[in-house]
């Protein structure tokens, strides 16, 4: 599986990191196709130069100019050598350290894990984002670990603090509609 093989490049090089996205949605909420592979690298800043270069020694990019636009916009568009998309979110905020220590390791085949993001911080994430897409994923998360626990008092929080960042008091709107859904 290519999230095995990425995981393995980035353990070998002891870079602390999670996969976000299509993967976690699979374990903590309704599975769903997903084309490409997710994750955040925690690179703090001033050092994403040296990240982004070694992924592309083993990856090909998938746009030209992929290091200036990873550099610029924190996200490095990569494809794995069987066609498979890959995002690399170049973390360094305290929240994106956060989800990065919170991560937990997934069994996808017997003897294989992955490390995915929390539920908590995959809704934060989803909200943030905003789209259809993400809402109804956050929605199917919210759903399938009802009887988790979510610590919603960390995801409200978060959320609160993101949409005074993003400026966008929808999301606490979506949130609340999001935990509802979870609840009933």
């Amino acid at each position: 599986m290519e999230a095995l093989r990425l995981q393995q490049f980035i353990e070998s090089r002891q870079w602390r990191f999670c996969f976000i996205g299509g993967l976690a949605v699979q374990h903590w909420g309704e599975p769903r196709l997903t084309r490409d592979i997710d994750l955040s690298v925690l690179t703090g800043f001033g050092s994403e130069a040296q990240y982004i270069d070694s992924l592309l020694t083993a990856y090909a990019p998938r746009m030209e100019g992929a290091r200036e636009f990873a550099l610029k916009r924190r996200v490095l568009l990569l494809r794995s050598e069987a066609g498979i998309g890959i995002d690399v979110s170049l973390a360094a905020l305290p929240f994106e350290e956060s989800v990065v220590d919170r991560a937990v390791p997934v069994e996808l085949l017997p003897g294989m894990a992955i490390r995915i993001c929390s539920p908590e911080d995959l809704i934060i994430m989803k909200v943030f984002a905003g789209r259809d897409t993400d809402l109804r994923d956050s929605r199917s998360i919210a759903v399938r670990q009802s009887s988790r626990a979510l610590d919603w008092s960390y995801i409200e929080r978060n959320v609160t603090d993101l949409s005074e960042l993003k400026e966008d008091p929808t999301m606490l709107t979506a949130l609340r509609a999001i935990r509802e859904a979870g609840e009933q």
